[in-house]
């Protein structure tokens, strides 16, 4: 980050008012009958229907539209475990973001703990307050069996977005790129270098959507996870393979897509010149890439390419995930959001990336035009048909898989 930029940030931060958020009303309060109906005695109406009937606290209260962003400050952006207090600045981004683009009301709270029982109970205690909870910015391996817990003791849908957002943007693009580079999921061989939580759950997801899990090799910091190595996680165990390729670079000759969710620089031109024909390299270490785009299309001119930065086509940003997703849960009623959602939402993305491009799209990136191809195989986040396509295919998912509760 520039000195400029980085003051910059802080001036925005700082302002007339710190922080990002503010909490308001919206209804009146100007006169001793407004008082009289915002609190006593006229609250103690919903409080009585509500203990007779819990499903009418989404009538009288927030609740409905209301969703956690919680997080230990364990994982935070590419700046490691930096802990809850300065983990604050991120959720409010998110807090932000949530409301931008699909009107959602959040409270983000940082947890003082990396205990997983306690972090756990924490959120349980107090999930009642909310329709649902993005989990955010929590390391792995911790980040799996947080989830995998919450999902099981709640009613309401709970999301850690570093793994689902992230596969579920990479989903899209992904099948997109491979239906422009004439290629199939299920015989397309595939590297992903980082064994966190995105880089996981994007094998998972892409496994679910026709990846042969054979055709998978997955690198971390000490090379390709292969079943003869010690001390491997149940979570890489999973993903653990028999070939004999030991580093980074054996593992990168002859494949197809190149999923890079660990840290910069990790991948060179060789690298990515030793792939197969018509190569899918997405690079999405922020904020600095594996590779540059300038440095992998300097040695191929036929690869599509894709970075977590906006100053580059193809961004795989979960701005256009997690909005839509939970506002179509919500609407939904939906009691988790399960796989049939997520893949609904990767459908819904990858669709909307073939239709004309709007002229406000257009206007906001200072483009001339933006058509289905290598540089725009996902949609962009100022697209406001999103906030219509995404949440109807999640609620629709929702009601079809029968975790929703309400009608359709």
């Amino acid at each position: 980050m520039s000195s400029e930029l980085h003051q910059a940030a802080l001036d925005y931060h700082q302002g007339n008012r710190p922080g990002k958020l503010t909490v308001s009303s919206h209804k009146p309060l100007e006169t001793r009958e407004d008082l009289s109906l915002a609190y006593t005695p006229g609250v103690a109406a919903p409080v009585r229907e509500i203990a007779k009937d819990a499903s009418k606290v989404d009538l009288y209260t927030a609740k409905a539209n209301l969703v956690a962003v919680i997080s230990d400050g364990s994982a935070v952006l590419g700046l490691g475990n930096v802990g809850p207090l300065a983990s604050k600045p991120v959720m409010e981004g998110k807090a932000v973001l949530f409301k931008k683009f699909a009107d959602i009301d959040v409270f983000d709270i940082e947890v003082d703990t990396q205990d997983v029982e306690e972090f756990v109970q924490t959120v349980k205690n107090i999930a009642p307050t909310f329709g649902g909870i993005n989990l955010e910015d929590i390391s792995a391996p911790r980040c799996f069996e947080i989830e995998r817990r919450l999902i099981a003791a709640l009613d309401i849908p709970v999301f850690h977005d570093d793994q689902h957002g992230t596969a579920i943007i990479v989903a899209a693009g992904l099948l997109n790129a491979l239906e422009i580079q004439g290629k199939d999921i299920a015989s397309a061989k595939l590297v992903c270098l980082g064994a966190g939580s995105a880089g996981i759950a994007t094998l998972n997801l892409l496994c679910e959507l026709g990846l042969n899990k054979n055709n998978v090799l997955l690198v971390d910091s000490k090379g390709v996870v292969a079943t003869h190595r010690p001390n491997l996680s149940e979570v890489k165990l999973q993903y653990a393979t028999q070939s004999d390729k030991k580093t980074l670079v054996d593992a990168m000759k002859d494949a197809d897509i190149f999923l890079g969710v660990a840290a910069a620089n990790l991948v060179s031109k060789a690298m990515v010149k030793s792939m197969a024909d018509k190569p899918i390299v997405f690079a999405l270490s922020n904020p600095d890439p594996e590779i540059s785009p300038t440095d992998a299309h300097s040695v191929r001119d036929d690869l599509i390419m894709a970075t977590g930065r906006s100053d580059y086509p193809n961004q795989v940003n979960n701005v256009l995930g997690f909005p839509f997703i939970f506002r179509g849960a919500l609407d939904a009623k939906a009691k988790e959001i399960n796989i049939e959602m997520k893949i609904a939402a990767v459908h819904a993305l990858k669709d909307l990336a073939k239709l004309e491009v709007p002229a406000e799209v257009l206007q906001a990136y200072n483009a001339d035009t933006m058509s289905f191809g290598k540089e725009y195989i996902i949609p962009k986040p100022f697209d406001k048909r999103l906030i219509d396509v995404v949440p109807k295919a999640v609620f629709d998912a929702a009601i079809s898989s029968g975790v929703a509760n309400i009608m359709p």
